[in-house]
């Protein structure tokens, strides 16, 4: 363990020679894992036990020196290079998910439960199938549990996932026409705020601002530094104006157009943005 002036950090490489990073089919994100074998290389498929259980991944780098990585989380070994019995295991579960998937759903019909099934994996030795649902409230699952334990004759995890995890499972084409961001590189998700919105001006419509996932957009959050630098010196909507002569209210103004809409009684036009920078109030 190391002591540091602000926090401990864990010092759990020390056991192992070398660094990881892993990604598995069900996630974009990489994990770290701790190995002593030099033979592992990128592109290599291994097997490590995390903590859904016994998994299949891909090495998405090469060998890193252990001693230079102090991490904040106890690093999992890698347990092998996975094996083509392995590769063979992983693609049958993968082909026999949606058969899972049918009985999880019937059952659910049957007993009356209000959960939305998204998906269904088995764990690379079979010891457990994780059912992943969407729900309004909590659900008592417990006669739903006794009733896939005897068909499957495993562990059976139930997993209620949120609604943007839910259209990161499922994917889709955004507003913009590209594969959703979330389903296609996103590993977190960040806070996105109606603030972002308002920093672009944009009419606060959410149902116009929200994605698949019945949230605000991802990309709210990437523009938002954007526009602020762009709002910067800019006066605020419906602030008094003076322009040729006659006294005018900003109605509207159009960042990436770089131009503003003045109203008053008896007129409106519109002029460059820059003009209401440098002579603004």
């Amino acid at each position: 363990m190391i002591k540091t002036e602000n926090m401990t950090v864990l010092d759990n490489t020390q056991n192992f020679k070398y660094v990881i990073s892993v990604k598995f089919s069900s996630s974009k994100k990489a994990y770290n894992f701790g190995t002593d074998s030099e033979d592992i290389k990128y592109g290599d498929h291994v097997v490590v036990e995390t903590v859904r259980g016994l998994e299949l991944g891909e090495v998405i780098s090469d060998l890193r020196d252990a001693s230079a990585h102090s991490l904040n989380i106890a690093l999992k070994p890698v347990i092998r290079i996975g094996t083509a019995q392995d590769i063979e295991a992983h693609n049958r579960n993968k082909a026999d998910s949606p058969e899972a998937f049918r009985k999880c759903q019937e059952a659910i019909a049957q007993l009356g439960l209000e959960m939305n099934l998204i998906s269904a994996e088995y764990t690379l030795d079979r010891t457990k199938v994780i059912f992943s649902y969407v729900a309004d409230d909590r659900v008592d699952f417990r006669e739903l549990l006794k009733v896939l334990a005897s068909i499957f004759k495993c562990r059976i995890e139930l997993r209620q996932i949120g609604p943007r995890d839910k259209a990161k499972i499922i994917g889709g084409l955004g507003c913009c026409g590209m594969e959703t961001c979330c389903s296609r590189f996103l590993d977190d998700f960040d806070v996105v705020s109606i603030n972002m919105a308002k920093n672009q001006l944009l009419a606060l419509n959410t149902q116009k601002l929200s994605g698949q996932c019945g949230k605000l957009m991802c990309c709210l959050k990437y523009e938002d530094e954007g526009y602020k630098e762009m709002r910067k010196d800019l006066p605020k909507l419906n602030s008094q104006f003076e322009y040729e002569g006659s006294r005018y209210r900003i109605t509207s103004m159009n960042l990436l157009n770089q131009t503003a809409h003045l109203t008053n009684k008896d007129n409106a036009v519109d002029i460059p943005l820059e003009l209401v920078k440098k002579r603004k109030d």
